[in-house]
């Protein structure tokens, strides 16, 4: 995943826009996808790969800020650039709160375009490495036994070894054992690594 091309999906109900774009796109070296209405983009397959959205506000169908809402909740993988033939400001400003990277009236420059873009993909990429380092790290989670697990909770929340078996009901020496385990299998090279990973498996979205 970390080597495909980065995809540009464009949104826009207006022909030649796409037509110029799909050029201009494909010369920068990403992948272009274009589409007529809000409705086909949401049928096209989710992509794993590193991309962006160039979203017209006023589309057929969904507007743009209702195609916007569908995705930024579930996509934080695909930042969304705006285009539009009208400077409305509180659209921007709707449009900037709900986390869109950029919006650009038409017509634009096609560096400005190009350097959103780029900086739209960059966020792409470290966004997809997040998501694929948190997999990974409830993988390793995932290979935690049921009493591995209690160990690994009592042992972050601060309690020690001699506590946890009190706890647990089992003795230290079984404790540590546990917890040496623990260790190996998250892959943890200090308790304050283990305490960051518990932290962040917390915070985390449920995966889908």
């Amino acid at each position: 995943m970390p080597h495909a091309t980065p995809i540009v999906f464009v949104v826009d109900d207006d022909v030649s826009v796409r037509e110029s774009l799909e050029l201009l796109i494909g010369a920068a070296g990403w992948q272009p996808e274009t589409f007529a209405s809000a409705g086909e983009f949401l049928a096209r397959p989710r992509a794993v790969a590193p991309s962006c959205l160039v979203l017209d506000v006023t589309l057929p169908d969904l507007s743009g800020l209702d195609l916007q809402q569908r995705v930024a909740a579930d996509r934080l993988d695909m930042p969304i650039i705006f285009i539009t033939g009208y400077g409305d400001v509180p659209i921007t400003v709707r449009a900037m709160k709900a986390g869109a990277a950029e919006f650009l009236t038409k017509p634009f420059n096609d560096e400005v375009l190009l350097d959103a873009i780029r900086q739209a993909i960059e966020r792409s990429h470290i966004a997809l490495d997040q998501q694929e380092s948190l997999r990974a790290l409830r993988d390793r989670y995932e290979s935690l036994s049921r009493r591995e697990r209690e160990v690994m909770a009592l042992v972050v929340s601060g309690l020690l070894n001699k506590q946890v078996g009190y706890e647990l009901g089992i003795s230290e020496i079984t404790v540590k054992a546990h917890r040496g385990s623990v260790m190996r299998k998250m892959k943890a090279g200090s308790f304050a690594d283990l305490v960051n990973m518990q932290a962040k498996l917390r915070r985390a979205p449920a995966p889908d």
